[in-house]
């Protein structure tokens, strides 16, 4: 095993434990950062990764850092990433466990806590921007050709679209419109 690249895959999913707050779409801007630096996936397996992270069961995040790991170095690889995102959760958690004891009603401590809010909030919507943008668009395609038709996938736009419009009008569990994607890209070829 590399060692090296064992505490550079550490490092790297530490800092980004240590600063997503909002959850495993709060990672995403991290990942691209990763993939940028290090070149161990592209921007295409980060949309695979959120595939798969959306559909097996776990935290994204925490399944996101064990991909990236399985295939960096394999399965040591998965255990150092995965202990690299979680290790600043389980540190900051036990410190804030003892101190919010202490300033649990600290009007400070609640202005940190609103002020988190909108940073996760940004996060995640720069996230789900990122996926929309190689979910969604020919970046390629139109970069090539310069022809504004050509910048939408429209099957993979109207399947979106069909999905948003399913969810805020029923109450069906999320796995039913994972699932009902995953046929429709199989028998579409999306």
């Amino acid at each position: 095993m590399n060692i090296m690249l064992a505490i550079r895959l550490f490092y790297e999913f530490f800092k980004t434990g240590l600063f997503a707050i909002g959850g495993g779409l709060a990672t995403l801007p991290f990942l691209y950062e990763i993939s940028a630096k290090t070149g161990w996936f592209t921007t295409a397996d980060i949309a695979n990764m959120i595939a798969v992270s959306e559909s097996t069961p776990g935290p994204m995040g925490v399944n996101m850092a064990t991909y990236v790991g399985y295939s960096t170095l394999g399965i040591p690889g998965a255990v150092i990433s995965t202990l690299g995102l979680i290790a600043p959760s389980v540190i900051i958690i036990v410190l804030v466990a003892g101190i919010m004891k202490k300033f649990r009603e600290s009007e400070l401590v609640q202005k940190v806590f609103y002020g988190f809010r909108p940073a996760s909030t940004a996060l995640i919507a720069a996230a789900g921007l990122g996926v929309a943008k190689i979910s969604l668009l020919n970046i390629d395609v139109y970069e090539k050709s310069g022809d504004l038709w050509q910048l939408f996938n429209y099957p993979r736009l109207i399947l979106a679209v069909i999905i948003f419009i399913a969810i805020r009008k029923t109450r069906l569990h999320p796995i039913v419109f994972i699932f009902a994607a995953a046929v429709a890209g199989v028998v579409f070829g999306l």
